[in-house]
């Protein structure tokens, strides 16, 4: 493809933002999953005698598939194109919710919303990140971290849709909403995805010394490197931290601090704003400060602010709203640092299926973070002790960003 073809009627140069948009948008469908905690109450409403474990496995199913399909659908990229991968994950996103209406208990559920839902994400999630890998080499934080924030506001528009539709339409019926409008946006929104030709550049621009990968390596000589291993465990790290404050972020409110339910909703779509703009924010400053500084700077929050919700008790809606403005805005940050500290450590041509692999840390640290705050509550009682794990974690993070978070050396 020369520097002269056309992207929806403008240049490439210029038109290629139109995918940041496109993704944007479609990450606003795939993130519903971020407004679990408005859904948490009325799940365990519908499955009595369910725990609270229980109730969240549909959650911790749906995140797990989502990085597994993640990583099968970096190699079917590169057979079906990003056009044709993202209609299919489109359709079993939509099948996904769609089913989950008919879910007679919380077994079924986890099929309907976990697998097949989370399934269908995996698959479609990987599109617009391997799109702005390959059409904004100069640009990859930026452009991966706006099209990803989408999946971080999500929660800013669809929880307060959920908390609307619940109540006047009930469980089932808010699941049929969502499956069929998620399955149409997606399916439309996939139609102009395509990739550059190989070695596709924006006309003017050239790469700054030293800002090129040294090799592009497949995902078998990438793990071989201590700067995957350093990456790959601070995102668990980070992931588990985020995904465990999101899924609870509404009972904390509601059990700890002791805020009402409307408000602990309200503030669940504050959070996922923050979330919205930890992607385009640490985008940028790992372009601008390099991975190991963003990851450091991301981690160093994650301690701070657990160690805030250890004190929160009753009536502290300050460190509350401080504490999950950081998980979220955390979370948001990793889901950018991670896929361009990859592109730019292990190169551009096999993007798609060493994301993939890297992506596996995302669900590893949403079954942590699920095992953590669940037995937190089951066994304690309350979801304060949910918090000492994430600050100890933080803290072994920090170390394994510095030491080991940096590119790999040359063979």
């Amino acid at each position: 493809m020369s520097n002269d073809a056309k992207i929806l009627g403008a240049s490439a140069k210029s038109g290629r933002w139109w995918f940041v948009v496109l993704g944007l948008v479609m990450n606003l469908c795939l993130g519903a999953v971020y407004a679990y905690s408005i859904f948490l109450k009325p799940i365990r409403e519908a499955f009595a005698g369910i725990s609270a474990f229980q109730a969240n496995l549909p959650f911790m199913t749906f995140l797990a598939f989502f990085s597994i399909l993640m990583f099968f659908g970096g190699r079917l990229m590169e057979k079906m194109g990003p056009r044709n991968l993202s209609i299919l994950g489109g359709v079993i996103v939509g099948l996904g919710w769609l089913l989950s209406s008919f879910a007679p208990n919380i077994w079924v559920l986890i099929l309907t919303y976990g697998v097949i839902a989370g399934s269908g994400v995996g698959l479609v999630y990987g599109c617009p990140v391997a799109l702005g890998g390959r059409w904004f080499p100069d640009k990859k934080g930026l452009a991966v971290g706006l099209m990803l924030a989408g999946f971080g506001g999500s929660a800013a528009i669809m929880a307060p849709i959920a908390n609307a539709l619940i109540p006047s339409v009930g469980l089932p019926a808010t699941f049929i909403y969502f499956g069929i409008a998620f399955g149409i946006i997606i399916v439309v929104l996939s139609l102009p995805f395509r990739f550059p030709a190989d070695g596709w550049v924006p006309s003017g621009w050239k790469p700054a010394a030293g800002a090129v990968a040294a090799a592009d390596l497949t995902p078998g000589e990438m793990v071989k490197t201590g700067s995957f291993w350093g990456l790959f465990l601070c995102y668990i790290i980070g992931c588990m931290a985020g995904l465990m404050a999101i899924g609870i972020s509404k009972p904390v409110g509601n059990e700890i601090i002791k805020i009402s339910g409307a408000t602990a909703a309200m503030l669940v779509s504050v959070f996922a704003v923050f979330n919205f703009l930890g992607r385009p924010l640490f985008g940028w400053l790992t372009d601008k400060i390099k991975p190991r500084n963003a990851a450091l700077l991301n981690l160093f929050i994650i301690l701070l602010v657990s160690i805030m919700m250890i004190f929160a008790k009753e009536g502290n809606n300050g460190l509350y709203v401080i504490g999950f403005i950081g998980f979220w805005l955390c979370l948001g940050g990793w889901l950018a640092i991670a896929p361009t500290a990859t592109v730019i450590f292990f190169g551009a041509k096999n993007n798609a299926r060493n994301y993939g692999t890297v992506f596996f840390a995302y669900g590893i640290g949403a079954i942590i973070g699920g095992l953590i705050s669940g037995q937190a509550k089951d066994v304690f009682g309350t979801y304060t002790f949910a918090f000492y794990p994430t600050a100890v974690l933080a803290v072994v993070g920090l170390v394994l960003a510095f030491v080991l978070i940096k590119p790999p050396q040359k063979a």
